[in-house]
């Protein structure tokens, strides 16, 4: 069993990797192998309806999106799929929102890809705009078909500072409590 989780935050090592980590360390406890891409901070570019990976079929986007390419390929290989992003404004960053769109065209017009796999969401925020983030995740999720393991509140922690994260103490609970039901649900999902 394998866990990619995408990282969104332009922070390699910002609060929303810290929280990803949490979740790998639970993940690795119980056997799955983990990998992290860095997204945040490459550049992308969203979906142009160009239709080139409906006519291709080939699993790729067809304007130039290596970083974007590579996540997909990635997600496509996996059992299970976690994506985290800070809150900007509100929501995802522009490169999380870039994926869910071109990830979600080109999976669902070559044959729903991602159907089946697990998905967790993971939003490190300051102060306000998680829900909306989380939410906009997880329709990414739903509507690819993916299975979407609970947890004891909605997968975020709160914290400005990198390293905040780790000090949300309900936070931690939550994104380690994630962690063990997505590896309970892969179990049973890849037996």
């Amino acid at each position: 069993m394998k866990v990619v989780a995408i990282n969104g935050s332009p922070r390699k090592k910002g609060n929303t990797a810290l929280l990803i980590n949490e979740i790998f360390k639970v993940l690795e406890e119980n056997g799955v192998e983990t990998e992290m891409i860095q997204l945040g901070n490459k550049p992308v570019h969203g979906c142009t309806a160009c239709l080139k990976c409906k006519e291709i079929k080939d699993g790729k986007c067809h304007i130039k999106n290596d970083h974007l390419n590579y996540c997909i390929e990635k997600m496509t290989e996996a059992d299970g799929i976690i994506i985290g992003s800070p809150v900007y404004f509100a929501d995802i960053t522009p490169e999380i929102k870039a994926l869910i769109d071109v990830a979600g065209y080109v999976t669902r017009a070559n044959g729903h890809l991602l159907k089946r796999k697990v998905g967790a969401a993971v939003i490190a925020v300051r102060r306000g705009g998680a829900l909306h983030a989380f939410e906009s995740v997880n329709n990414f999720f739903l509507i690819n078909q993916m299975i979407v393991p609970g947890s004891t509140y909605w997968n975020f922690a709160f914290g400005r500072d990198p390293g905040d994260v780790l000090k949300d103490e309900e936070g931690l609970n939550t994104i380690q409590t994630l962690g063990k039901n997505m590896a309970w649900l892969l179990e049973k999902v890849c037996n």
